[in-house]
């Protein structure tokens, strides 16, 4: 099986573009396909590179591999309007809402298995008018699912987090027992369908300090956490906690379990960032296709300098190679 995946080139005046030469670098057991502006991807390129290819996709083109070494094959989009590098623009936000468009529609027919996505800036397209909190919640909209999970990892451990981006303040009223019953559902099923784990251990932080202290420190844990994890493992899955959040991540754990579920962003990213800030991935669990990405922002600081780091990109990608062997090994 020779998975086809696409790649969007994420926000046009961050470091996206010019990352996308890192895929012609190597020779990846997939076919990959960058959606994006041909035009802009041609002026970012770095000049180290400037014998790479660019060629037009072909949907009924059906290229021998190796793939990727020295071309790059692409969907392309006109862009909304000129781009500087390291300086938004929110007449583009049209272009990156585009890219995403484009990406589900074609995994959803099934032409492709699933998407690598770069980077893009949320306040951009919210200021463009468009309420956009993530690529996380958007595809799940487009897709019209109920619950995704985000999870992020390295080779270290994968975190996976049961609320994503919402402000502190509304993060309690959010965890509720259907929450938590769909989230880790989703993440064991997932576990099992795109990572090929058949007993996944699943380790949970608590929501409060000290888990709750029974009670005394909050009642979440108390009233819903742990009720609703009874059920849970009543049904088969193993999960365990709730821990305490500031010693969940110790060495008998970080053996043992597939994976540390979060109540809240900032609870378990941390962690994950200090130990492979450059080298991490995130990947949305849920969806009817597969969907990776780098585990880093826009770095509009680095766009046009050509300094960027490669790393989670490739990381994304052998990610979403290893998912789409899984799940077709699951299915046969």
């Amino acid at each position: 099986m020779i998975p086809a995946l696409l790649v969007s080139s994420g926000e046009p005046a961050g470091v996206g573009p010019e990352l996308m030469y890192a895929l012609a670098q190597r020779d990846y057991a997939a076919r990959l396909v960058v959606v994006g502006s041909l035009e802009l991807l041609r002026e970012r390129l770095p000049p180290a590179y400037d014998s790479l290819k660019f060629v037009p996709y072909d949907p009924l083109a059906r290229p021998d591999p190796p793939f990727n070494s020295g071309r790059i094959e692409v969907i392309d989009l006109p862009l909304a309007a000129k781009v500087i590098p390291g300086r938004y623009n929110p007449a583009n936000a049209p272009y990156v809402l585009s890219m995403l468009n484009e990406a589900c529609r074609r995994c959803l027919s099934g032409e492709f298995d699933g998407v690598v996505t770069a980077p893009v800036s949320k306040g951009v397209i919210a200021e463009y008018g468009v309420p956009f909190t993530g690529h996380t919640e958007y595809l799940q909209q487009k897709c019209g699912v109920n619950r995704v999970v985000m999870m992020l990892g390295c080779r270290e451990l994968k975190v996976a987090l049961a609320t994503t981006h919402l402000p502190l303040r509304q993060v309690a009223d959010a965890i509720t027992p259907q929450l938590l019953t769909e989230v880790v559902t989703i993440l064991h099923r997932d576990l099992q369908r795109r990572f090929g784990l058949k007993h996944p251990l699943i380790a949970a932080a608590g929501l409060n300090p000290h888990a709750g202290e029974d009670g005394h420190l909050g009642t979440e844990e108390r009233d819903i956490i742990i009720p609703t994890f009874d059920k849970l493992r009543q049904s088969g899955i193993d999960i365990r906690g709730p821990y305490p959040a500031d010693t969940m991540f110790r060495p008998q754990l970080l053996e043992s379990a597939a994976v540390f579920l979060t109540m809240y962003h900032d609870q378990g990213l941390p962690v994950l960032k200090y130990v492979g800030f450059d080298h991490g991935y995130n990947t949305t669990l849920g969806l009817p296709f597969i969907r990776t990405s780098v585990d880093h922002g826009t770095a509009m600081d680095l766009a046009g300098t050509y300094r960027a780091d490669p790393r989670s990109l490739s990381e994304a990608v052998e990610l979403a190679i290893r998912q789409a062997h899984c799940t077709a090994e699951a299915q046969v």
